[in-house]
């Protein structure tokens, strides 16, 4: 099977070519065409540029396509609207027309923000939806253009996405942590940290698992999943919960304090759902995939840091 990863250098995208390589003949593409350091073959793909996207998807003729690149500047894109738009929404009508004219399938990733935060139970997949900013607008449209495609396709939501590398949460945390003695942090927005290692593995676990299926259940279990860490915290409780890792493995000379803001008292261009906690009670049900707890995640992470860091 040809695969074509999308985003190749993002930090989930530099997960899923570790975690797909077994399941097919993978083929990388980035935006600068430069691949992760282990990846020879490469495309240079531009979401925001529809013709990039076309020469590669028709010199490769993948059969599957999964899609890690995305606008993720959630600030940003109140100034930005019409790129995020084409990366996050025209590029999925692009990929929607070709994937149903070849009968390839796509897996591609949204967001929490495509829910307004107003819920008091974890999201499920069948809730209402309501984004609060261009940002999950602009995810929420290219899922529906997906959708409206006819293509077969997987729609993986996640949230609060973090890694040992790229630009997330805990990475911020810990630059800060080594140049301050005290930080404010949000108490009153929830979610579930979710590892960028953890989407990448449940993603090669639910292909491996689809391909398996008769063709009436593989047409039976395309849609929408809701795939996050288990349990759930608030920003100043994953901050307190990063430093005592860190600390713990000997990355952070010592803890800073941490006082709980609100919202309000951090005001952002673009507001943020206050409460955004997925349910993935499908994605188990359906394909048999355990997501174990956030902190499982975190300790991951910060391991994974403390041997870049001797090394």
């Amino acid at each position: 099977m040809k695969i074509l990863l999308l985003g190749a250098n993002g930090q989930v995208g530099f997960e899923l070519a570790r975690a797909l390589a077994p399941l097919g003949e993978l083929h990388v593409a980035t935006r600068e065409g430069v691949p992760p350091s282990h990846f020879a073959a490469r495309y240079k793909v531009d979401l925001a540029d529809a013709a990039s996207l076309h020469a590669a998807l028709r010199e490769l003729e993948p059969e599957l396509v999964v899609n890690a690149a995305a606008y993720t500047a959630v600030d940003r894109a109140e100034d930005e609207p019409e790129l995020a738009d084409r990366i996050n929404h025209q590029a999925l009508q692009l990929l929607g027309a070709w994937a149903k004219s070849t009968q390839a399938l796509i897996v591609h990733y949204s967001t929490d923000y495509v829910f307004d935060g107003q819920g008091q139970r974890p999201y499920r997949e069948d809730d209402a939806t309501g984004p609060l900013g261009t940002y999950g607008r602009s995810k929420l449209a290219g899922e529906k253009a997906l959708r409206a495609s006819g293509c077969a396709h997987l729609i993986l939501r996640t949230a609060w996405v973090f890694a040992a590398r790229g630009h997330n949460f805990l990475r911020t945390m810990l630059r800060l942590a080594s140049e301050r003695d005290s930080l404010r942090v949000v108490g009153d927005q929830r979610g579930a940290p979710t590892s960028a290692r953890l989407i990448a593995d449940a993603t090669a676990q639910l292909l491996a698992r689809w391909s398996v299926f008769d063709a009436e259940r593989q047409r039976a279990t395309l849609g929408t999943y809701h795939l996050c860490a288990a349990g759930e915290c608030s920003w100043h409780e994953f901050a307190r919960a990063i430093f005592a890792a860190a600390h713990g493995a000997s990355l952070l000379r010592r803890v800073p304090d941490v006082a709980a803001i609100g919202t309000a008292d951090y005001p952002t261009k673009a507001r943020r759902p206050s409460y955004s906690v997925l349910d993935s009670a499908k994605i188990r049900a359906t394909f048999g995939i355990h997501l174990p707890a956030w902190r499982d995640g975190l300790d991951a992470v910060i391991a994974e840091l403390a041997v870049q860091r001797q090394g």
